[in-house]
């Protein structure tokens, strides 16, 4: 049995923690809200609370004499984390960090700490918050004898076997059908990670674009045919006067379609609930490895216009593209006296 650090207990932590305790682990966990910290332990979502981290260190290495201390932090805090663990660890300590860093830096990382001893595991870590149930998807980089010294926590992190069919049942099992893959060297797993969200990117706006147009499949019944010079008219507004059941389509969609995923299943549901989407407003974030994916694709040459039209069309929601449409409208009505639209 394992004892394990985790430093980070927010929900994929404390659902990491929880996964890890059901089958036999000890779980030594610290948060910077003490009182969380103290809830948790008493629901017993960790083995033991830390009031801070040089007590968690000790607790680890007190059971164990490699310890293992599994960061599930922000990616901005990481390296904060790292320096104020620095003086506590040994040589032959392992760090795995399941946050979304940039692999450069994971790489930078794994090479400093090698000089002290210490593995550093880049562990890209997809599942959100539904991986206490369903396994987390793990993609993990760095030194061979130390992913292998931590492989029992990756299979048990992971959905195993089970988390999908067998695509050729009577063959040999290979390591990515356990649900975890050791991808290569340091910084390997977060850049399979960077593209695994970077794909997300498009993936999500490929649906949104989608619905959206279902959703306006009714625009030919307001349609006024009289001279409006600032706007093209529609040709055939009589071929678009549906009023499609949104919800219902995608709840179909997820039935023998081929454009059925998980993903489709999260909108079906979000859908169901509230079809009109009133709950949410404002701009789409983006946290950082759709920018990486589409950076990296411009330094291999390799092109990937809808993961990079995607990561754009969230810079748009968040009007970043809102002075060069005023610069737009004013070139208009400079050359044209085109009017404004509102």
């Amino acid at each position: 049995m394992l004892h394990v650090g985790i430093i980070g207990l927010g929900r994929m932590g404390e659902n990491m923690s929880r996964r890890l305790i059901q089958k036999g682990f000890k779980t030594y966990g610290y948060r910077t809200s003490i009182d969380k910290l103290k809830e948790q332990e008493k629901l017993g979502y960790i083995s033991h609370a830390s009031l801070d981290l040089p007590s968690l260190v000790k607790a680890v290495k007190a059971k164990q004499k490699r310890g293992i201390f599994q960061l599930v932090v922000p990616a901005q805090t990481v390296e904060e984390t790292i320096q104020t663990l620095m003086p506590l660890l040994s040589p032959g300590d392992i760090l795995i960090d399941h946050g979304n860093s940039n692999f450069k830096d994971s790489r930078r990382r794994a090479l400093f700490l090698k000089t002290k001893g210490i593995d550093y595991l880049d562990c890209g870590t997809s599942g959100g918050v539904y991986g206490l149930d369903r396994g987390y998807c793990l993609m993990v980089g760095g030194d061979q004898a130390a992913v292998e010294f931590c492989a029992p926590i990756f299979e048990t992190l992971s959905p195993h076997i089970e988390g999908a069919p067998r695509l050729l049942p009577n063959t040999p099992e290979t390591p990515a059908e356990h649900g975890w893959l050791h991808c290569g060297p340091a910084g390997a797993g977060h850049f399979v990670k960077m593209v695994h969200n970077g794909i997300e990117y498009g993936i999500m706006q490929a649906y949104a674009e989608g619905f959206n147009i279902l959703k306006q499949a009714n625009l030919g019944t307001s349609f006024i045919n009289k001279g409006d010079a600032e706007v093209a008219p529609m040709s055939d507004p009589e071929n678009y006067q549906y009023t499609i059941n949104v919800p219902e389509v995608a709840e179909l969609w997820r039935r023998g379609s081929v454009i059925g995923s998980w993903l489709l299943d999260l909108t079906a549901e979000v859908l169901k609930k509230d079809p009109s989407l009133t709950q949410f407003v404002g701009g789409v974030s983006d946290s950082g490895e759709g920018r990486w994916t589409v950076n990296a694709a411009v330094d291999l040459g390799v092109p990937a216009p809808v993961l990079s039209n995607a990561l754009f069309a969230r810079f748009e929601s968040r009007n970043q593209g809102d002075f060069a449409r005023r610069i737009l409208n004013g070139m208009r009505y400079m050359f044209g006296g085109h009017h404004v639209r509102k």
